[in-house]
C-alpha cells in the first residue's frame, strides 16, 4: 500500500512508523512544511492508559518515549495565598521536540520516507492508496472538503500562551491569580530535566482589559512574570514562538469537532483525518497528544485487522468517534470550569480546589479517594465542619439548614407525578408512596406537582390542594412521615397551564388530550403546546391571575396547615408560571410580556403572596427551566437573573430543572446533565441550589455536594426502582453513620447483611478500579 501522511506531528509519523512495522512492503511517507529541527509548544502530557497502548502497539518506541518522561503524583493548587496538594494523579511528561525526534529517528530507521520543507496546501498531486490528513488544527485538507468533514470549529472564550521556564515543578501546579482586571491562571508541569511548561490562561476581556492585546511579545512576558513571580521563583518565562510577533502568541483555543472522518476524493483516493485535523480537546485535561497517538494506533490496527480498506475506515471512524466524544465531553467540562474562574473563587480555597480536580466530571470522589485517602479524608472533615459536624462525613450525609428547617443529609426525593388521585384527594397509595421513601433513608420527601384548582391539573389522577377534604388527606401523610422516620417532607403546588386535561400516561398517551371531559386551559398566551393535538389555552386577563394568585395561596396555607416543612413553587417544564418566564410561550404585549422583567411579574407576583401565607421559619423553594434548548428560548444566563429575582423576593434555594417547555427542545443528555446550571445560579445569584437529572450513584451527589455545584441532590427514578436508594448507597460506599444515616429500627435486621454483602463487593473489585483509575488518565 501506498501511504502519504501529511503533517509530521505526532499523528502522522506514528502512524507511519506503525505501517512500515506493520508491513515493510508499505510505501510510507511523511510531508512536513517547517524543517526537521522545528517544533512549537513545550511540553506535552500523557497519560498511563496511552503509555500502555504505545508498549503494545511498537515497544521499542515505547520503551525512548518513557525513558523520557518526567513523572509525578501531585497535583498543587495555589490560590488565596494557600496552596493545595492532593497526589496519586499519575502523570507523564515529555518535551514535544523530544516526543518529535524520538518520533522521527524511530520512523526513518523502519524506512519512512521523511520530507521536510514541502508545503502541501491539497491532495491534487498526491498519487497514493491512502492520504492521511495530520495537518493541524488549521487543516487545509479538512477545509477543502469541509462539504464531507462538516467540521465544528468552536472558539473558546479564554485567551492563552503556551511558554516555557527554567522553574522545575515537582508537581502539576495550577497557580490562581486575582488582579484589578480579573482572574489569570497558569498551567506550570515540568517535562524534562531543564525546563517546565507554563501556561498563562485568562478570559478574552480580562486579557483586554489588562492591555495585553496591545503589547509586544517581550512586554506579554514580562507581564506574566510579574503576575507569577511568586509561582515562578525568579525564573523567567521562555517563548519557542520566535515566528508569532506581538500579541499573536496569545490565541484563543478552538474546539474542533467533525461529523465524519473520511473524505474520497474524485480519483476515489480516501483521505481521512487524524490528531487535530479531527478533533482538538483543551489543553486542561492533557489529552490531545494522547488522542492523536490513540488515533494513529487504531487505525493501523484497523488496517491489519481488515482486508478491505473501505471497512477498515469504517472501523477506525465508528470506534475513535465515540472515544473521541468522550474526551471532548470531558475537556468541555474543564474548559467551562477555567473560563469561570471567578465563579468557583468565591468558594473557600478546600473547596475551590476539589471543585478544579473534579470538574471533568472523569474524576469522582470515590476515585479521588482512591488516588489520595488522606486528602479526601481531610476534605470531608474540613466540609463536614462547615455544617458543624465534628467527624468525617461523606458531604452527601452532612446536615443543610434552611430557616428553622434542618436536612439530616443533601438527598431529595424529587417531586415525581404520580397519577394515582381521585378528585386530587391523595390516598393510601401515596402513603405508602411517600411513606416507603421517608424510610428509605433520604433528607428530605417531596409529593409531586400538587393543583391548585381543579383546572390546575394535568390530568384528572394529580393531587390537589383545594379543599379541606385534601388537606387533611395530606396531613395524613405528613404525620405518617414525621412519626415514623427523621425525613422532612415538602409541598410542591403547581398549576399546569397549557400542558393541563390531558391523559394518565399509561392510559392514553402522555401529553395527549382527554377523549372526553376536558377543562378549559389557561396560559400566559394563547398556546397548543402540542400543534394541531393539544387543546389552545386562551391568555389569561388580569381576573385569572388574581383568581390564579389567591388559588395558591389558599393552597399554601392548607399546606402549613398539614404540617409540611417546605413550600416549592412549580414555575419551570411549560406549566402555567414557566409559560409567562419563557419567551416562546410569553407573547404578551402588555406588562407582563416582552423584557424578561415584565415575564417574571406574574410569578413573582404569585411567589409573594404565597411566602406571606407561609410560615416565616418555614423554607420556600422555586423550581426552574435553566434552559429551554430552544433558540430564542430561556438561557442558563437568564436562569442567573430569574433566581436572583427569586432571591430578592424571599426564596431560599431553586430546584434547577431544565427543558420541557417546547417539543422543539434538543437537550445535551449526559451524567449530572443539568448539574452546570445549579452550580453557575448558586455561585452568581448567591443562593442555595439544588441539582436534578441524571444523579443517580452516590458517587454523583458527594463529588455535586463537595465541589459547591449544588447544595442539594434531587433524585428520581432512581427512588422510583429503589425506595431506600440513600441506605444503599451509604452501604455501597462503605458508610454506615451515624451522622446523616438513619436506618429505621424495624430494618436494622438488614443492615449488617447488606454492608458485608457491599464490603466484600468492594474487596473483589479493588484491582479492577485500580486498573479503571489509571484508565481515566490525566
Amino acid at each position: 500500500m501506498r501511504i502519504t501522511c501529511i503533517g509530521g506531528g505526532p499523528a502522522g509519523l506514528y502512524f507511519a512508523l506503525l505501517m512500515k512495522k506493520a508491513d515493510p512492503a508499505h510505501e510510507v511517507r511523511v510531508l512536513e512544511r517547517n524543517r526537521a529541527g522545528d517544533t512549537f509548544g513545550w511540553g506535552v502530557v500523557l497519560s498511563d492508559q496511552t503509555v500502555e497502548a504505545l508498549h503494545e502497539a511498537d515497544p521499542e518506541t515505547a520503551a525512548q518515549i518513557s525513558d523520557a518522561f518526567n513523572h509525578w503524583d501531585d497535583i498543587a493548587v495555589h490560590v488565596g495565598g494557600r496552596s493545595i496538594v492532593s497526589s496519586g494523579h499519575g502523570f507523564c511528561g515529555i518535551g514535544r521536540k523530544k516526543l518529535l525526534n524520538l518520533l522521527q529517528a524511530r520512523a526513518q530507521a523502519l524506512g519512512v520516507e521523511l520530507v521536510y520543507e514541502t508545503d502541501v496546501p491539497d491532495d491534487a498531486g498526491i498519487d497514493a492508496d491512502l492520504i492521511i490528513a495530520a495537518d493541524g488544527l488549521n487543516s487545509r485538507l479538512r477545509q477543502r472538503y469541509a462539504a464531507t468533514y462538516q467540521p465544528d470549529v468552536d472558539l473558546r472564550r479564554c485567551r492563552f500562551v503556551w511558554l516555557g521556564t527554567t522553574k522545575l515543578f515537582d508537581a502539576f501546579t495550577f497557580d490562581f491569580q486575582q488582579t484589578e482586571w480579573g482572574w489569570f491562571q497558569a498551567h506550570a508541569y515540568r517535562f524534562d530535566a531543564t525546563h517546565s511548561t507554563f501556561i498563562v490562561e485568562a478570559p478574552e476581556e480580562v486579557w483586554r482589559a489588562a492591555g495585553l492585546e496591545a503589547m509586544s511579545k517581550e512586554e506579554g512576558i514580562a507581564f506574566c512574570e510579574k503576575l507569577f513571580a511568586k509561582v515562578l521563583d525568579g525564573h523567567p518565562l521562555i517563548s519557542n514562538a520566535g515566528h508569532l510577533r506581538g500579541s499573536a502568541a496569545w490565541i484563543r483555543f478552538p474546539r474542533v469537532v467533525c461529523k465524519t472522518w473520511v473524505h474520497r476524493n474524485d480519483r476515489g483516493i480516501p483521505v481521512v483525518l487524524m490528531g487535530d485535523a479531527a478533533h482538538t480537546a483543551h489543553f486542561s485535561i492533557g489529552s490531545g497528544t494522547k488522542l492523536a497517538l490513540e488515533d494513529a494506533i487504531d487505525l493501523a490496527r484497523d488496517i491489519r485487522a481488515n482486508a478491505d480498506l473501505s471497512t477498515a475506515l469504517a472501523a477506525y471512524e465508528a470506534a475513535r468517534s465515540v472515544e473521541v466524544l468522550r474526551i471532548q465531553n470531558a475537556a468541555r467540562n474543564s474548559t467551562e470550569w477555567f473560563e469561570n474562574v471567578e465563579r468557583h473563587a468565591r468558594l473557600a480555597p478546600e473547596q475551590f480546589a476539589y471543585s478544579l480536580l473534579t470538574r471533568s466530571q472523569r474524576i469522582s470522589h470515590e476515585n479521588l479517594r482512591l488516588r489520595d485517602a488522606n486528602y479526601v479524608g481531610e476534605f470531608e472533615r474540613w466540609l463536614a465542619a462547615q455544617s458543624g459536624v465534628d467527624a468525617q462525613v461523606p458531604p452527601m450525609f452532612t446536615p443543610f439548614k434552611l430557616r428553622d428547617v434542618t436536612l439530616k443529609n443533601r438527598v431529595v426525593v424529587s417531586p415525581m407525578a404520580q397519577y394515582s388521585c381521585e378528585d386530587g384527594v391523595p390516598g393510601d397509595y401515596h402513603l405508602a408512596h411517600l411513606g416507603a421513601r421517608a424510610l428509605g433513608g433520604a433528607g428530605l420527601v417531596f409529593a409531586e406537582m400538587t393543583c391548585v384548582s381543579p383546572d390546575a391539573r394535568i390530568t384528572p389522577g394529580c393531587p390537589g390542594l383545594w379543599s379541606d377534604e385534601q388537606g387533611e388527606a395530606w396531613r395524613r401523610v405528613v404525620e405518617f412521615v414525621h412519626r415514623n422516620s427523621s425525613a422532612r417532607i415538602a409541598m410542591q403546588l403547581g398549576h399546569a397551564g397549557p400542558k393541563g386535561s390531558t391523559c394518565v400516561p399509561w392510559a392514553g398517551g402522555e401529553d395527549l388530550p382527554l377523549p372526553s371531559g376536558n377543562w378549559p386551559l389557561l396560559a400566559a398566551s394563547e398556546q397548543q403546546y402540542l400543534a394541531g393535538t393539544s387543546q389552545v389555552a386562551r391568555a389569561m386577563t388580569r381576573a385569572d391571575m388574581d383568581r390564579v394568585r389567591d388559588d395558591f395561596v389558599a393552597a399554601t396555607r392548607r399546606a402549613a396547615a398539614a404540617g409540611f416543612d417546605w413550600l416549592e413553587l412549580h414555575c419551570a417544564h411549560g406549566y402555567l408560571l414557566s409559560a409567562f418566564i419563557s419567551p416562546l410561550t410569553n407573547r404578551r404585549t402588555d406588562g407582563f410580556g416582552g423584557a424578561l422583567d415584565n415575564r417574571l411579574r406574574y410569578p413573582l407576583e404569585v411567589f409573594a403572596a404565597m411566602r406571606a401565607a407561609w410560615p416565616e421559619d418555614r423554607p420556600m423553594s422555586v423550581r426552574i427551566s435553566a434552559h429551554d434548548w430552544v433558540p430564542g428560548g430561556t438561557t442558563p444566563e437568564d436562569a442567573v437573573e430569574i433566581a436572583a429575582a427569586f432571591k430578592a423576593a424571599g426564596a431560599d434555594l431553586i430546584d434547577v430543572s431544565s427543558g420541557q417547555v417546547s417539543k422543539a427542545q434538543k437537550p445535551v443528555y449526559g451524567r449530572m446533565f443539568q448539574t452546570p446550571f445549579a452550580e453557575e445560579i448558586r455561585n452568581r445569584a448567591g443562593i442555595a441550589t439544588m441539582a436534578v437529572g441524571a444523579i443517580s450513584e452516590a458517587d454523583h451527589v458527594n463529588s455535586i455536594i463537595a465541589s459547591g455545584r449544588a447544595d442539594l441532590c434531587a433524585i428520581a427514578r432512581p427512588h422510583l426502582a429503589n425506595p431506600a436508594w440513600t441506605l444503599t448507597e451509604a452501604a455501597r460506599i462503605g458508610y454506615a453513620g451515624p451522622v446523616g444515616l438513619e436506618w429505621p429500627r424495624q430494618y436494622l435486621s438488614g443492615k449488617g447483611q447488606l454492608e458485608r454483602e457491599f464490603e466484600r463487593q468492594r474487596s473483589a473489585g479493588v484491582a479492577a478500579a485500580e486498573l479503571a483509575n489509571k484508565a481515566l488518565g490525566v
